[in-house]
């Protein structure tokens, strides 16, 4: 039954679904949004382009930029943060339906932690493999994230790859406060699955799932957002902390190639 907003309302996930959780450390939950939740974010996301291109600068720590493995040429990507930018990603972030999904998950009530949208244009590359979680003395091991995805992404546009089942073993890099990528040669390789997805759907996938994407091959872009949660038992609601280290930990590692001049807008 529809409630008032048209939506279908959240049911209680599935212990089928909370055990694939637990053994593989990833889920997909189909036409979770609907087209039109969809369709104004996508806009928005479009419309942010225009709004804010001042943003849009190397300078700005906001921002992240790629290389173009077909020109060479270094191009922007991804605005993190994003929800204080775009009405409608702030409320997929905040969507009952979606904290009581997560709450399913949890057991307990779900934070958002950290928010970011990457746009993936074509020909722009991925990131290798790696896990999310880095082991700053707060950073909370409950962390995961959510994939929504404003357009379909396919293999072809260098959608999302997880590596099921080795978030059990924890962490795979070393526990030094810093980020590392995750060496091939700690996983085998025929088990990763591609989160191919359609716009409504949502991935989840735990913060220590190894994962990793292709460059974007196609002419289409692969716009997709990026919304990171913690239990409220590990540190509750602190995504204005997280991005404030966040932001003292970039300076250091800008400054360590030289860039001293670089801010937050």
């Amino acid at each position: 039954m529809k409630n008032p907003t048209g939506v279908a309302p959240h049911e209680a996930l599935s212990e089928a679904q909370l055990r694939a959780w637990r053994e593989d450390g990833y889920l997909v939950l189909r036409g979770f949004f609907s087209p039109g939740e969809i369709a104004e974010a996508g806009g928005e996301a479009d419309e942010l382009l225009v709004r804010h291109r001042s943003l849009v600068e190397v300078r700005n720590i906001r921002c992240r930029f790629q290389p173009n493995v077909e020109t060479g040429d270094c191009e922007f990507e991804c605005f993190d943060p994003v929800i204080d930018l775009s009405p409608a990603c702030h409320r997929l972030a905040v969507a009952a339906d979606l904290l009581a999904a997560l709450g399913d998950l949890y057991g307990e009530e779900a934070c958002l932690f950290k928010d970011k949208l990457i746009y993936k244009p074509p020909g722009v590359k991925g990131y290798d493999l790696h896990q999310d979680y880095i082991s700053w003395p707060d950073f909370p091991r409950s962390f995961l994230t959510v994939l929504v995805p404003f357009d379909r992404a396919d293999l072809d546009n260098g959608c999302t790859e997880v590596f099921p089942g080795y978030h059990t073993q924890g962490l795979l890099t070393p526990a030094d406060g810093q980020f590392h990528l995750l060496p091939i040669d700690r996983v085998d390789e025929s088990d990763g699955v591609p989160l191919v997805l359609a716009p409504g759907d949502i991935a989840m996938f735990d913060g220590f799932t190894p994962h990793r994407s292709a460059p974007n091959r196609s002419d289409r872009w692969r716009r997709q957002l990026y919304l990171s949660y913690n239990k409220v038992s590990e540190g509750g609601h602190q995504r204005g902390r997280h991005y404030e280290e966040f932001h003292r930990w970039l300076r250091v590692k800008y400054a360590e190639y030289g860039k001293t001049d670089v801010y937050y807008r």
